[in-house]
């Protein structure tokens, strides 16, 4: 019987401190069962160390380590996605360069994968710095609000998933990927694993503010048009004040003489006919969001298994 195969991927960014503890400690928890072949794919994300200096000589002493180099740095879901197209084994274990998550643990996220998930992730009690608690919170809420996330799954960078699932990640091929918009396009079926989160090796994280929110807006942007749906909601809200603001205005022009017309009626129109805009845009908006969704190939269905035929068909 042919053994399965994990492969264990490493996006790494200014670590040259650090990847050879962290790729030595998963080694070593591999081990621990010989039920398993391995491989482990590191990808250097246009480091300024020599991070890749190091990843290259520890893929030339082991066979079993692939590096990948990047021209500059693209960022980390960039470096996920090469990883990904690498991959050969039938379980995907992805976890971060800088010591924070114990490989020791990978079993406890696979075994929970074989009670039959899709994708299980480890699941932390917020205990990092208040900027990145906060982000991290944002994070979850607004994947909760824009792209359905399950309340109950917080996305983290220690996770294990099916071969499909990768399968499916990998068919997007537009710039700005968001790795957790394209797990959710191939599966609902995520379970969590908690675990305690362990300090740096060294250093500081590389993820500033800058970057965080670019994330975000990548995430929101290409896998879901509810932002679009606000904009057309604020346009009618804005329509229907001014729209009220009118009828009011006729009514004091009507029954009190004394009204004087002017400042009042100039502002209701301008907010009347501006939140008529913003409603027309938000409805074009609408029409440019499902095209460009349907640009970056999203899937009318995923195709977890088959039996029978030449397994060769595709999803749609």
């Amino acid at each position: 019987m042919k053994r399965q195969k994990i492969s264990v991927v490493i996006p790494c960014y200014n670590s040259e401190k650090m990847i050879e503890t962290v790729v030595d400690q998963v080694l070593e928890a591999i081990s621990e069962r010989k039920t398993f072949e391995y491989e482990i794919i590191l990808v250097n994300d246009g480091s300024k160390d020599s991070t890749w200096n190091v990843i290259h000589d520890m893929a030339i002493k082991n066979p079993h380590i692939i590096a990948i180099n990047f021209s500059r740095n693209f960022g980390q879901h960039s470096a996920l996605m090469a990883a990904y197209r690498a991959v050969t084994g039938d379980i995907i274990v992805g976890l971060d360069d800088d010591g924070e998550h114990d490989p020791k643990e990978i079993y406890m996220l696979i075994d929970k994968l074989f009670e039959g998930f899709d994708y299980v992730c480890a699941y932390y009690e917020i205990n990092q710095s208040k900027f990145r608690s906060l982000g991290t919170r944002v994070n979850n809420l607004m994947a909760t609000i824009l792209i359905d996330k399950p309340k109950e799954v917080d996305f983290s960078s220690y996770y294990a998933m099916k071969r499909f699932v990768i399968e499916e990640i990998i068919r997007y091929r537009q710039p700005y990927p968001y790795v957790g918009g394209l797990v959710l396009r191939a599966t609902r079926n995520i379970g969590t694993v908690p675990l305690v989160r362990h300090k740096r090796l060294c250093g500081k994280s590389g993820y500033s503010t800058r970057k965080m929110i670019k994330l975000w807006f990548n995430g929101f942007t290409a896998f879901s048009v509810k932002p679009l749906r606000v904009a057309t909601g604020l346009g009618v809200l804005s329509a229907l004040i001014g729209f009220i603001g009118a009828i009011v205005l006729i009514i004091k022009r009507l029954f009190f003489l004394n009204y004087v017309p002017g400042y009042a009626s100039t502002i209701v129109c301008i907010i009347f006919f501006c939140g008529m805009i913003m409603m027309l845009l938000g409805i074009i908006g609408e029409y440019v969001g499902r095209i460009y969704i349907s640009i970056n190939n999203a899937p009318q269905y995923v195709i977890r298994d088959q039996v029978g035929g030449d397994n060769n068909e595709e999803n749609y």
